[in-house]
């Protein structure tokens, strides 16, 4: 029964989930020889040579690829944000059917690494968005995608290991560290090139998005909450981009190590303090910065809760909009205050 309820789930899907191919202008990868060098063999003289076979009548050559999934009919498909990050790449969506076509980059989440994409197209098949906070552990779940950017249409079954995780992830390592929260933990084999893809259920509705890989670790891959997606493309339909909100401080987790180290008043909340030696703790004319948040004020609660490891001020803003108000309980020099704040929205 399980195997049958997989397969059906994988042809009800599969229709709908697209590769993404990447290509850049010869001129451009020559200028950056070093980071395609992995793609292309050296010549007598030591130089990189680049086969005439690689480039189209163009002039443009692929040099990565990923995946995605269509969600409207009229051609919306959502990937991960990182699939397009080169602003000087062309990007070109191959539906299942073979077609291939320019992709317009509509928008891009920047807290989430989630992106929306359109193409000129009508008809398509959808993939359905499930709701992420119904996942249980140990429930059954199947990536799809565009493994390694070579073998289309690649699927693997496995279950939802963890649930609300945070890492730290790079693109590659030119990228800046982004830190990814709230994600669903999976041992359903994620691969370089499947990013962007569906992870969904036994019903064949998504549930995530492909997005990380553990490297060096066995069977431990991550995928984006879809719930981020069913908000993203509400505010794209709304507003035309995405909306997220912005408080405008810069804190760390305190715990008791912390709060002995620092000798701080308290063992829990969010110390706001900058990020090396002249990184701002308080953005300037942010909501926090208006409100009179400083330095070294220890945010103890936000909204009556807690602020701590397992709940941090990022996962209550992800639940807020744009112009609603914060009741901070802040620590200052020893004294509690309440302080409220009505969030702005991120640029």
């Amino acid at each position: 029964m399980q195997e049958n309820k997989v397969v059906s789930t994988i042809k009800k899907v599969m229709p709908a989930v697209v590769s993404i191919a990447i290509s850049k202008n010869l001129a451009d990868v020559r200028k950056e020889i070093p980071s395609f060098a992995p793609l292309f063999k050296k010549n007598k003289t030591g130089k990189l040579k680049i086969p005439d076979l690689l480039v189209n009548p163009q002039g443009m050559i692929n040099v990565g690829g990923g995946s995605g999934f269509v969600v409207s009919p009229e051609g919306i498909i959502v990937t991960n944000k990182h699939v397009l990050d080169d602003p000087k790449a062309e990007y070109t969506v191959i539906t299942s059917d073979g077609e291939s076509h320019p992709a317009v980059i509509l928008t891009r989440d920047p807290i989430y690494d989630v992106a929306i994409i359109k193409i000129k197209a009508a008809g398509l098949p959808t993939v359905k968005l499930g709701d992420a906070t119904k996942l249980e552990l140990g429930e059954s779940v199947v990536a799809i995608g565009n493994a390694l950017g070579i073998f289309r249409n690649t699927v693997s079954l496995g279950i939802v290991s963890g649930l609300s995780r945070s890492i730290v992830a790079q693109a590659d390592p030119k990228s800046p560290p982004q830190e990814m929260r709230c994600l669903i933990q999976t041992d359903a084999a994620i691969n370089p090139g499947n990013s962007g893809g569906p992870l969904v259920n036994l019903n064949g509705m998504a549930v995530g998005i492909n997005a990380a890989v553990v490297f060096g670790a066995q069977n431990i891959n991550f995928a984006i909450p879809i719930n981020a997606v069913r908000r993203d493309l509400e505010d794209l339909h709304r507003f035309g981009h995405i909306r997220r909100p912005l408080l405008g401080v810069r804190y760390i987790i305190i715990d008791e190590n912390l709060a002995s180290k620092m000798k701080l008043a308290s063992n829990y909340g969010a110390l706001v303090i900058g990020e090396g030696p002249h990184g701002l703790a308080v953005a300037k004319g942010t909501p926090a910065d208006k409100a009179g948040i400083k330095e070294r004020d220890i945010i103890l609660e936000v909204n009556g809760k807690k602020i701590g490891k397992d709940h941090m001020i990022q996962d209550i803003l992800d639940g807020m909009k744009v112009g609603a108000t914060l009741t901070l309980l802040v620590l200052r020099e020893n004294k509690k205050r309440s302080i409220k704040i009505t969030l702005a929205e991120r640029k």
